[in-house]
């Protein structure tokens, strides 16, 4: 049967009119169904081109261009076209609505903090990469909640240590300031004495309030550095000064290697690096027993410029090593503070500072005693760029809390 051009015209007049007046039916339907399932959705996608063929038969029928056997045949075929397309789509839509439901499941598990448990057998690419992503999520959410809970336990460690270190300084402040007023200290001698010990608690305390307020900026990220291009064996050598008539007194020896000359240069703040090694000389020396020695070495790699101080403490217990770093952490037997000392922030503010010069710092136990290292990288051509303290007490960063490598020449 050859057609007129005309009838081809009107033929394919007829097909697309059906054509656009069903899709447009199944878009509105499809919009008016948004917030049913997703099976109702698929309905209508596969009942789409079936009602438009069947529209369009009825037309081409009606304008003679098929008769009603070939019209009978036609919507037969296009029947069980239909019902084959709506099974598939039924089967897609439940697979697709399974993996929905897991996926919401994981996000609802995730928002209460449970352990999250992923959809297995994801049935398309987009759902796979979405359960990647919510993947992903839970574990920095995890991550980020694990890290505020130890800076909550820091700081409600932090405040019982200071509140306690507080509380004892200044009741017995109180106490000799009450004995001057009442008149009970009669001698002249005694009321120096008290006036003496009176001027040495307030010092405690204004060394207390100085170290929380370091404290407070690093872990604010507010530590800002002055930074120079020195060697580091200046500020080490000006810190071993400071420190040498408090280890005389005590009777300690402070054994010097690798200070004899400068070394390589090296971005740092003079005066926040200084009070770092004068925390750590102070710490060796307060916790070396008379007669014991100090011992302070420097060496140098490509790299890094490294510095350690060895001292004869006893040694740290291995299940304490990995919280020297701890706010208010002063360790066991051997390693508890002396009456005179802090309140336990002097390695908290030692790692926040030689974080903010992009170094790294750690200890280990070496010997009769234990070694405190630090590792400052060699100045380049390009200037300091200073990193904010941040993660202070993020133990993470330094496995084991021990500097590897080139280190080892230290021993």
């Amino acid at each position: 049967m050859v057609l007129h051009p005309h009838d081809v015209g009107v033929l394919i007049a007829v097909s697309a009119g059906s054509s656009v007046a069903v899709t447009a039916a199944g878009l509105g339907l499809l919009r008016a169904a948004r917030r049913r399932p997703l099976r109702d959705a698929a309905l209508i996608v596969a009942l789409t081109p079936v009602v438009t063929v069947v529209v369009a038969a009825i037309a081409a029928t009606m304008w003679m261009f098929l008769s009603k056997k070939q019209f009978g045949v036609l919507l037969a075929t296009v029947v069980f076209a239909g019902i084959g397309g709506i099974v598939t789509s039924m089967v897609l839509a439940r697979t697709l609505m399974r993996g929905s439901d897991a996926l919401r499941a994981a996000a609802n598990a995730l928002a209460r903090g449970e352990p999250y448990v992923g959809p297995t057998g994801t049935p398309s690419a987009e759902l796979e990469a979405l359960a990647a992503e919510l993947e992903a999520a839970h574990a920095k959410l995890d991550e980020s909640r694990r890290h505020d809970r130890a800076v909550e336990e820091s700081r409600r460690e932090l405040i019982a240590w200071v509140s306690h270190d507080l509380r004892t300084p200044l009741a017995g402040i109180r106490a000799m300031a009450e004995a001057l007023e009442d008149n009970v200290v009669f001698t002249d001698e005694d009321r120096a004495l008290y006036h003496r010990r009176i001027r040495v608690e307030v010092d405690r305390l204004t060394r207390m309030v100085d170290d929380l307020f370091e404290l407070s900026r690093i872990h604010a990220g507010a530590l800002q550095l002055s930074p120079r291009r020195m060697a580091m064996t200046d500020v080490v050598r000006e810190a071993v000064a400071t420190a040498a008539p408090v280890a005389s007194a005590k009777g300690i020896r402070l054994a010097e290697s690798g200070l004899e000359t400068d070394g390589p240069l090296v971005d740092l703040d003079p005066y926040e690096l200084t009070r770092v090694v004068g925390n750590l000389l102070g710490n060796a020396i307060r916790h070396t027993p008379h007669d014991g020695s100090v011992d302070i070495r420097m060496v140098h790699d490509e790299d890094f410029v490294y510095m350690s101080i060895s001292d004869e403490c006893g040694g740290i217990a291995e299940v304490d090593i990995e919280r020297v770093f701890d706010v208010a952490f002063r360790g066991t037997p051997a390693r508890t503070p002396a009456p005179d000392g802090g309140a336990g922030l002097g390695l908290a503010i030692a790692r926040g500072i030689v974080n903010a010069h992009n170094g790294r710092i750690g200890a280990e136990n070496v010997g009769p005693g234990c070694r405190f290292t630090i590792a400052l990288p060699r100045a380049r051509e390009a200037s300091l760029t200073v990193q904010p303290a941040l993660h202070t007490f993020d133990h993470r960063d330094q496995p084991n809390g021990r500097i590897r490598g080139d280190a080892q020449s230290l021993t």
